[in-house]
């Protein structure tokens, strides 16, 4: 299980030029981005090894980016099965090289978001 506490000081230092706030909210880390996106980060406690980050932007533009490992068998062609992307929307699914170290991945999905709204 990942360290919420650590993903959220990683996130509220490194990421202050992206983020306005963050918090621990019903076992996710959830993320408030200076654009009036939020990210959600959530590990599960009952399957070791799944996870999802999920940067919620419909409100804004339409799109949703979001990395996971949920295993769909709608995106089983994807290389990178059972991880995927989804890159822009729900059904636009590619492969995901995302981190499999939670500190990793979170600063991986971080600097994909401060790219993005550059």
């Amino acid at each position: 299980m990942a360290d919420l506490g650590n993903l959220k000081r990683i996130v509220d230092v490194e990421y202050d030029d992206t983020t306005r706030d963050s918090s621990i909210y019903q076992d996710k880390l959830r993320v408030f981005i200076r654009d009036g996106s939020i990210v959600d980060i959530w590990f599960s406690k009952k399957m070791p090894g799944r996870f999802s980050y999920h940067w919620e932007r419909r409100q804004i533009d339409g799109k949703i980016y979001r990395h996971d490992n949920f295993p769909d068998p709608r995106w089983k062609e994807v290389a990178t099965f059972p991880k995927h992307f989804h890159n822009g929307s729900q059904n636009r699914v590619q492969e995901s090289k995302i981190n499999d170290d939670p500190a990793s991945g979170v600063r991986e999905f971080m600097d994909f978001i401060r790219k993005m709204l550059k």
